[in-house]
């Protein structure tokens, strides 16, 4: 992925400082909004400045089919303060309904006492 290449090197640039002159050029040369310079220098090296490498998260989007067809995919840094965008699946026999179920089914069926005498 030539996009997971270029953020890397921006920010490994980035980790040089904004007084670094190369990082400067090439953050300004591939950030075409100014704004965000600001962002890697104050937000997104000081996240991975201890990071060496994988920044980012790339999930493959599904086609569009009725349009282009063209492949897409989405870009996630890691560590990001927003919910991700793949929620991890829980453990589905810990949730609250399936172990009340589970109860249910022991208790329905252990053998029961004989309670009414002969």
């Amino acid at each position: 992925c030539v996009t997971y290449f270029l953020v890397l090197q921006i920010i490994d640039y980035g980790k040089r400082g904004d007084t670094d002159e190369k990082a400067m050029k090439m953050a300004d040369f591939w950030l075409t909004e100014k704004d965000l310079i600001h962002k890697l220098f104050k937000t997104l090296v000081p996240r991975f400045g201890s990071r060496p490498c994988n920044y980012t998260n790339i999930y493959q989007v599904p086609h569009r089919e009725r349009q282009d067809c063209a492949k897409m995919a989405v870009i996630e840094f890691k560590e990001n303060p927003f919910p991700p965008l793949i929620v991890p699946k829980r453990d589905s026999d810990k949730t609250l309904l399936n172990q009340l179920l589970l109860g249910y089914r022991l208790h329905k069926h252990r053998p029961r006492k004989n309670t009414h005498p002969k």
